[in-house]
């Protein structure tokens, strides 16, 4: 039986470059050699691809950033693997005659927001993970929160702005936010994620700083009411019929779950499952894949809640659709907790994105 060839593409040009490069090597280290046959294809920070650019390289040399190596290490003679050039259909055609499949493994902006599903549904390519529509959605965290509250979902309270409302009227848009949100509330950019760009503000001096600080990452902010509670993430795993994990509990080393907390410091703790009354753990699974469902997601998604058992309040705060990835990441330590090992859950999200494209291929065109 001949191997199934799969595309690991990582890296790109979002602010979370260097969390896709961890999370890529992890899969590619964990990935079943005898199933599968691996294509890695890095995409450096300015958006020239790499066939061949193992992350392994990078993640030993600590600097965590596709890159071409001196003296061309990991990349192949120039026919190996795939023939990338700048003409976009040399890129198309030599990805569909070298691969079976594409393993995206690349969160935020060109990776996460539908942009390499794109390219991939122009290919005729099955890919691990969301649709265009979906990861469009889940990115767009404005977008996001006006899809599950009109689904249903218990979503805290919130304003979108702008950049440019915020550089032309900042006095109108300070009004408003302290009117019907008030301090603390949490900035953000309306698309990327692990924390990047996102500030908390206790006062207007700080709100006016975390707009600018968000303002240099997206174009539309999205400013949220704070939450009590605690912080909650359920894995979902499926793609029609959709199920999700046990949930985990973050305690956040800092004052709350930055990126820095996630991924410098290392100093935040993840209970895994979280202690939560059964009542609440089943009514957070629910809403898990209520949220999967309602951005029409496939194959992977992590959920993230705010939660108080006491009053039995659970609001959705958002849903990853490419999570992080790496062994300690989690949404495979939820998988592992619930019964699913990471080899078997990275297969199982391959076979998911077989069932998906061999789903769509029914569709009649025309």
């Amino acid at each position: 039986m001949s191997k199934i060839k799969v595309g690991l593409i990582y890296g790109g040009r979002s602010g979370e470059h260097e969390v896709s490069v961890l999370s890529a090597n992890s899969v590619m280290a964990a990935m079943n050699q005898a199933k599968y046959e691996i294509f890695p294809i890095g995409i450096t920070k300015d958006g020239r691809w790499l066939p061949g650019q193992s992350p392994a390289a990078l993640v030993e040399s600590k600097e965590l950033q596709v890159r071409l190596l001196p003296d061309g290490d990991c990349i192949p003679e120039p026919d190996s693997i795939i023939c990338l050039e700048n003409n976009r259909g040399k890129l198309l055609s030599g990805l569909c005659e070298t691969v079976d499949i594409i393993f995206p493994v690349m969160h935020g902006p060109f990776g996460e927001d539908g942009t390499i599903q794109g390219l991939l549904e122009l290919a005729g390519i099955p890919y691990v993970g969301g649709g265009v529509l979906a990861s469009a959605v889940g990115m767009d965290k404005a977008i996001m929160k006006a899809v599950f509250k009109q689904k249903g979902l218990p979503v805290g309270d919130y304003l979108s702005y702008l950049r440019h409302e915020w550089e032309q009227t900042p006095d109108r848009v300070i009004k408003e936010i302290e009117t019907n949100l008030g301090y603390p509330c949490f900035i953000k950019p309306a698309n990327l994620g692990s924390s990047v760009g996102i500030s908390k503000a206790h006062n207007r001096e700080e709100l006016e700083s975390g707009m600018n600080l968000a303002a240099n990452y997206d174009r539309k902010l999205v400013i949220e009411k704070m939450l009590a509670g605690r912080e909650i993430e359920c894995a979902v795993l499926g793609n029609d019929e959709p199920m999700a994990s046990v949930p985990g509990e973050i305690v956040a080393g800092a004052e709350f779950y930055d990126y820095e907390a996630k991924y410098i410091l290392n100093n935040s703790k993840l209970i895994i499952p979280a202690e939560l009354p059964e009542s609440i753990v089943e009514k957070v699974r629910d809403y898990a894949v209520r949220a999967f469902k309602a951005i029409d997601c496939a194959g992977l998604g992590r959920v993230d809640f705010f939660v108080e058992p006491e009053k039995e309040r659970i609001y959705v705060n958002e849903i990853n659709t490419i999570p992080g990835f790496t062994r300690i990441s989690m949404y495979p330590k939820l998988w592992e907790a619930t019964g699913i090992s990471y080899p078997d859950l990275i297969d199982r999200l391959l076979q998911l994105a077989i069932e998906r494209y061999e789903d769509k291929k029914r569709n009649k065109v025309g």
